[in-house]
């Protein structure tokens, strides 16, 4: 068994085009590292609709130069087996480890299976890739990004010319192209023959980004901003200043890309602490509001002052402002989310008297709604210009919380009072999510399956009245692994990520509002509940 996961250690080891991996897999062979082998050749990267995603290093289980020419392969004869051979592919890449040789590996597979092939210029927003898609008529793209994952990690995500990623049957067949490459040296990889595009590209996204904001609305608020050592800060300046915005005050130590994310546990503005810089500065400046992007800039968190400090305002929270805002703006067409988003979306467009449609998680998937015009989800995604990016945007996203922040403050009224109002003639919608981080994936599946075998029938005290199991899928949602439990005011839903090593639990409560008066009170009812659903699912499911 041994000297079968040697041999097969060195034949990845005779085609890994990388130096630097192969040194680092000849040091494993040479110390007969078994358990670290053993590990790195267990199975390969499952490519899926997230594409890859994984930790850098050498062997089939990571992120590496031999596992991106063998994806970029199978893209590539997918494409072709279905009739655009021809075609052109775009790809993008952020500023971490290896992005850009994994993005000029992918030129280079494209050109030499007879597809053209265009770069993006330099280390860019995911949005910008997403919208040079549908811009240059491409066939596909590809953006190397492992978004607000750890500094070890990288990512592949795939898109096909409508703009949108990929959902199944796509992921499958491209997988199954994938395996079919018996070796790197069946893969043409030329050295030259692909575009690197100039910034037309860039300015035609920025030029679009003026289309997400209303003619003559006021833009007198002003913000604090980290791009959170990833992509974003020269494209949201240049955004915030054509649409006439004071300029953004910078988190300085995390304005510029930065692979290592030095200053960050985890570089997501979700995370504990992510936003500790954001708010020193505003302490400092006194902003209206806070804006970070994610590393790649497709996700938008904000923080508004809350008495004597700063708050994130949670994606709920921001998604439902948003959404008030389009609709005070008279906006026409279909307001979608994923499930495990606040069910607050459907009142507001329910009210406006707007289609509304709910989604499996990610933007795969909203994106796809017929007759999108405003998509969100509770992990800071927000799609606000369908029409220019089928996909989040945290540029555009970022431009739109400040024209309302910019209309509130022409009317010495503040985000939280909108939130306010909202809670008011909705109810209040609180959500929360439980979010258990594994080294063994194991431990996920274990949790699914208690829940599955001895399904709880109550939580916090209150009847769940409906469980569902959406592997089997329902009227209006395909098969995925998750629970959806439906109780009297509440609702919650357990899933694995589909990116991280993580179990997801996503909580909502309802309370109803009388009046502004009573909100204090709907809070603490709010909180009480949230918290004794989170203590009473972590027994259910054993974690």
């Amino acid at each position: 068994m041994q000297d079968d996961l040697i041999a097969r250690a060195q034949a990845w080891l005779a085609e890994d085009p990388d130096a630097e991996t192969r040194d680092e897999l000849a040091a494993l062979i040479d110390a007969h590292d078994v358990q670290e082998l053993g590990a790195r050749f267990s199975g390969t990267l499952q490519f899926g609709t997230a594409g890859l995603r994984g930790e850098l290093g050498a062997g089939p289980m990571r992120m590496n130069r031999s596992v991106v020419i063998r994806a970029a392969a199978g893209l590539a004869a997918y494409l072709r087996k279905n009739g655009q051979g021809d075609g052109l592919v775009v790809i993008g890449y952020d500023a971490r480890h290896k992005s850009a040789d994994f993005a000029r590996d992918t030129a280079a597979v494209m050109t030499g299976a007879g597809l053209r092939a265009a770069l993006l210029p330099r280390p860019l927003p995911t949005p910008v890739l997403a919208f040079a898609i549908r811009h240059l008529g491409a066939v596909a793209g590809v953006e190397v990004t492992a978004s607000h994952n750890p500094p070890r990690d990288n990512g592949y995500k795939v898109y096909l010319g409508d703009g949108s990623q990929i959902v199944p049957p796509a992921d499958a067949d491209i997988a199954a192209e994938i395996a079919a490459i018996p070796s790197l040296t069946t893969v043409s990889r030329p050295t030259e023959g692909w575009e690197t595009l100039d910034d037309s590209v860039l300015d035609a996204y920025l030029a679009r980004t003026d289309a997400v904001l209303a003619e003559g609305s006021p833009r007198t608020a002003r913000t604090v901003y980290t791009a959170m050592h990833g992509v974003g800060k020269d494209t949201l300046l240049a955004a915030f200043a054509r649409a006439g915005f004071p300029a953004p005050d910078l988190v300085a130590e995390q304005a510029e890309p930065d692979p290592d994310f030095p200053t960050v546990a985890f570089p997501n503005p979700e995370e504990p602490g992510a936003m500790d810089l954001a708010f020193a500065k505003a302490r400092e400046t006194g902003p209206d509001l806070v804006v970070a992007n994610d590393p790649d800039a497709d996700r938008c968190a904000v923080a508004v002052k809350d008495g004597d400090g700063w708050r994130m305002l949670r994606g709920d929270e921001v998604g439902a402002l948003l959404a008030a805002h389009l609709v005070n703006r008279g906006a026409r067409g279909t307001f979608a989310e994923s499930i495990v988003s606040s069910s607050l979306l459907g009142r507001i467009a329910g009210k406006a008297g707007l289609p509304y449609e709910e989604t499996l998680t990610g933007f795969k998937w909203i994106a796809r709604v017929d007759g999108l015009r405003y998509g969100y989800e509770e992990a800071l995604g927000y799609c606000v210009d369908p029409e220019g990016v089928r996909d989040k945007d945290g540029i555009t996203a970022a431009l739109l919380i400040t024209e309302l922040a910019s209309v509130l403050k022409e009317q010495n009224r503040t985000l939280l009072d909108l939130l306010d109002d909202l809670a008011v003639e909705h109810g209040l919608h609180a959500t929360d999510q439980l979010s258990v981080r594994v080294k063994d994936l194991s431990l996920i599946a274990d949790a699914m399956r208690r829940l599955r075998e001895q399904p709880p029938t109550e939580l916090a005290g209150l009847t769940i009245t409906n469980a569902e199991d959406l592997t089997k899928g329902t009227d209006r949602l395909p098969p995925t692994d998750g629970l959806r439990y439906t109780l009297d005011g509440a609702r919650v839903i357990v899933r694995p990520s589909g990116t991280e090593p993580k179990l997801k639990c996503y909580l909502e409560v309802v309370v109803p509002v009388a009046t502004h008066a009573d909100l204090p009170a709907a809070r603490a009812t709010a909180a009480d509940l949230l918290t004794a659903i989170k203590r009473d699912l972590s027994a259910a499911a054993g974690i």
